[in-house]
């Protein structure tokens, strides 16, 4: 028999290509597209699937590796080439990746080819990966000639569909029926976000095998950063996210609009929002608009820069209404960097009692809090959060367990 081989989807990552920081979801894309390298490099053959424009891409470890070098920043993507601008007009950066990919592809097809471009040139008994909520459907699943595993986030189109675009729960559906249906494999990355997926299998016919799997939490050591209008000898908290209703960062512009109220100008902390605008937040954005003082905007920082923002910080502030994970507030715990965050369950999960929890309605509360902590000193002035507040140093799981957890269960 052909040695097994292993099959990573790959679409979600090649669509941010080229659009500024990865995401959480594109992070664990990446860090399994490095791990199964590894493997490749071992006798495991890795290949990786990506969805197109007008149908597949099929890569060996070569793409992958050239797709790893663009996600961490290590090369450039070429210019589009005709085709790419042809179907990617609206799009391009994704019509450089897509140039990108043909470079690199062993075969193409379109979408009815594609259990016949897996047949010829996989071996039976390949493994696919979908780590990233792209690509789930009907035809993928049913094209695949070995295990099928999922990493299932979380189901916050379906139960928050208030936070998300109004046509996401829908599609989100779809997907959910798709993985109830063809997976053999569903990842979970906290007992809580299986809870809430598991309901939704259900509902959708079947219920696959589980495991839960904690997302490995690594850092980037902290380097210089610039960040035009932080006054760097007063004191910073720092929110890191998308700016979307999700992430709440209505609540903490009430905050700082109540500190200001109260407050000399020169005892004002400063809030540093490092997150790109996202979607349906258009209240948000125009109060972000109108510059209110104390408060900066920061997308776009690199990892180095962003571990340094939050190591200066008085610390991560993280009044999120829904989480699967939660992957800034245990960054910043990782950094040893105070954590104030809402009281949901995967956050709690990953993180005890290393957070101070505070309910995301209560901005009362948050202000209290906040002011309480800008007198506890700068963090070069004190000992480490965890310690000084009665907590035990947190430490974070390591993606070598996950990667572990899953491949042994294939």
């Amino acid at each position: 028999m052909p040695q097994p081989a292993r099959l990573l989807d790959l679409t979600r990552l090649v669509s941010r290509l080229g659009k500024g920081p990865l995401t959480g979801v594109d992070r664990v894309e990446l860090a399994w597209a490095e791990h199964l390298l590894q493997g490749d490099a071992m006798g495991i053959p890795l290949f990786a699937l990506v969805r197109l424009r007008a149908g597949f891409a099929l890569l060996g470890s070569g793409g992958v590796a050239a797709i790893v070098a663009q996600a961490q920043g290590r090369s450039a993507l070429p210019e589009a080439d005709l085709l790419a601008r042809l179907m990617r007009r609206d799009d391009p950066a994704r019509a450089r990746a897509e140039t990108l990919l043909r470079g690199h592809a062993i075969a193409r097809c379109l979408p009815f080819g594609l259990a016949s471009m897996l047949a010829r040139y996989l071996p039976p008994g390949t493994a696919y990966f979908n780590m990233g909520h792209a690509n789930l459907a009907p035809r993928v699943f049913a094209a695949q000639r070995g295990p099928r595993l999922v990493l299932l986030h979380d189901t916050i189109p379906i139960d928050f569909p208030e936070f998300t675009r109004p046509d996401i729960p829908a599609v989100f559906a779809r997907k959910l029926a798709a993985i109830s249906a063809g997976a053999d494999l569903v990842i979970h990355s906290t007992a809580a976000a299986r809870a809430a997926s598991e309901r939704h299998l259900m509902q959708a016919g079947r219920v696959p095998p589980g495991i839960v799997a904690p997302l490995g939490v690594v850092v980037a050591a902290p380097g210089a950063f610039h960040l035009p209008g932080l006054d760097p000898s007063r004191p910073w908290f720092v929110t890191i996210g998308t700016i979307e209703p999700r992430k709440n960062h209505a609540l903490l512009l009430d905050v700082w609009q109540g500190l200001a109220a109260r407050l000399p100008a020169d005892a004002m902390p400063q809030l540093v929002i490092a997150g790109s605008r996202g979607w349906s937040n258009a209240a948000v954005f125009a109060r972000l608009d109108t510059r209110p003082p104390h408060v900066i905007e920061a997308p776009g920082l690199g990892d180095s820069a962003l571990s340094g923002l939050q190591a200066g910080s008085q610390g991560l502030l993280f009044p999120s209404f829904a989480e699967g994970y939660g992957l800034p507030p245990a960054e910043a715990a990782a950094l040893g960097v105070p954590v104030f965050a809402s009281p949901l369950a995967a956050v709690r999960e990953v993180l005890g009692d290393y957070p101070v929890y505070l309910d995301n309605t209560d901005s009362y509360s948050w202000m209290e809090t906040i002011e309480r902590a800008v007198t506890a000193g700068r963090p070069t002035d004190r000992q480490c959060f965890a310690v000084r507040g009665g907590r035990r140093p947190w430490v974070p799981p390591t993606w070598d367990s996950h990667f572990n957890t899953v491949l042994k269960a294939v």
